[in-house]
């Protein structure tokens, strides 16, 4: 979610015009420079040369990123230029200086709007920002025994939540994660993506399985579509189970694409069960089947929505998960020791597979550390 953000940040002010955002740094030196340069020229050239236009660009430079103070100060020294009879900047008339002096009024004009605006925006965004973070908080780096990371990419760039959602919880005598999309994407699925998240957060502490939290679930999402008979509301999800006593790692799908196993370089899709999504109100009469898994040390789980094994190139092919992760690790076996960094590569590789990515992507990437029969401790205490 950190690093979401500051990818979001880093396309505000490369695109900050479009966008209008707050605009970055570099944009303040132009039109002081430009001054300068004007004011230079024109000392060093014959007094015939005309530099009127370029002293008219002055001011509106200025309101794209100054105050209107500083607009009205950057407009009063051209004012004062052309009208210093010594100085002969371009020989300006009186309807040149009458010209440039409204501009610079319009100019300051601009700058005070532009900074009402923007003001509001940052006031607006830093509330929405504060209730995504809310929903979707940012994952600690360890849960118990699990080392884990994750990366979050929305679709809409404007937001930092959309359909897709991710936690990692500690229960009693477990660390339980999960991973899932919901029907749709966008600000439209932030609610229900909190819906279930709450009820995730219940279940870990209140269910004894897998199945129980996925039942949970299963029912928030029923009951929340009750009284609308044109509702289709429904989510995929993929639950895992990290107990603290055993090497293991129990894993059940609802409908969602299963995890990858990475042990070394050698990439395993789990043969899990894919049971029927959330929302049908099955989990809850048929439990879903569970997987258990025994672990290795060293062994990762990369848990992902859709959107990254779906993303497709120009020719339409779709990229090769399971192969470009194999590449990475053989090409560089410490990967495997930095989760996060796992994460930000294999995002960076989707992006320069399919180039724009238009459906939200999710990865998690879980290094479970040695359990009690390994280390002959009691880490179920907190």
């Amino acid at each position: 979610m950190i690093r979401a953000a500051a990818r979001r940040r880093e396309a505000e002010e490369r695109d900050w015009l479009l966008r209008g955002t707050p605009p970055p740094p570099w944009v303040r030196w132009p039109p002081p420079l430009l001054l300068v340069v004007i004011v230079l020229v024109q000392l060093m050239t014959p007094k015939s040369l005309d530099l009127t236009f370029l002293v008219a660009a002055v001011p509106p430079l200025a309101a794209l990123s100054y105050g209107p103070a500083a607009t009205a100060l950057l407009g009063g020294v051209v004012v004062a230029l052309l009208s210093l009879p010594d100085f002969g900047l371009g020989h300006a008339g009186s309807s040149d200086e009458l010209t440039i002096t409204f501009i610079a009024l319009l100019s300051v004009v601009f700058a005070w709007v532009r900074s009402r605006r923007e003001a509001q925006l940052v006031t607006v965004r830093t509330v929405a920002e504060a209730a995504q973070f809310a929903v979707l908080p940012p994952l600690p780096e360890r849960v118990g025994r699990v080392r884990c990371a994750g990366l979050y990419q929305a679709a809409q760039h404007e937001s930092l939540v959309g359909g897709d959602f991710f936690d990692v919880r500690r229960g009693p005598g477990v660390v339980r994660a999960l991973i899932g999309d919901v029907q749709g994407h966008g600000l439209a699925a932030v609610g229900t993506v909190a819906a279930l998240l709450g009820a995730f957060r219940e279940a870990v502490l209140d269910q004894p399985d897998l199945e129980g939290v996925a039942a949970r679930l299963d029912r928030r999402l029923v009951v929340d579509s009750e009284g609308d008979e044109h509702a289709e509301l429904f989510a995929t999800a993929v639950l895992l189970e990290f107990p603290d006593d055993s090497c293991v790692v129990r894993v059940v799908s609802c409908g969602h694409p299963p995890p990858l196993l990475l042990r070394g370089p050698e990439v395993t899709e789990l043969a899990v069960v894919s049971n029927p999504p959330l929302g049908l109100g099955i989990a809850g009469l048929a439990p879903p089947e569970q997987l258990t898994v025994p672990l290795l040390a060293g062994d990762r789980l990369l848990g992902l929505t859709d959107g990254v094994s779906e993303a497709r190139d120009a020719s339409g092919a779709f990229y090769p998960l399971a192969e470009r992760l194999t590449e990475m690790v053989k090409a560089d076996p410490a990967v495997l020791d930095d989760p996060a960094g796992l994460t930000e590569r294999v995002w960076a590789d989707v992006v320069r597979h399919a180039g724009t990515v238009r459906d939200d992507v999710t990865m998690m990437v879980f290094a479970p550390g040695p359990c009690e029969n390994e280390r002959g401790e009691d880490l179920s205490r907190p």
